[in-house]
């Protein structure tokens, strides 16, 4: 299977993940903020991005900071995000 239909399936197959790549749409935010815009639970927003940085959909642009890490979505996080 093709690499990209596969994270495009990985996406789509949570609710989750669609609502935050969406919230990261336009530009770089906190999980506070991201859960603020979709209404997720703080926790599942985190845990999430995690998901989403392995996949490497997302990144984290502060991985040093403990509070106020600031994601935002990979070249490829916005492509599959067109795609979908």
């Amino acid at each position: 299977m093709n690499e990209r239909a596969h994270l495009i399936g990985y996406v789509l197959a949570s609710n989750y993940r669609k609502k935050v790549l969406q919230a990261l749409k336009e530009k770089a935010l906190t999980p506070n903020s991201i859960s603020e815009k979709t209404g997720i639970y703080p926790t599942h927003v985190s845990t999430t991005l995690k998901e989403l940085s392995k996949m490497n959909i997302a990144v984290c642009l502060t991985p040093k900071l403990k509070k106020g890490k600031l994601y935002d979505l990979t070249k490829e996080g916005k492509e599959i995000l067109n795609s979908i």
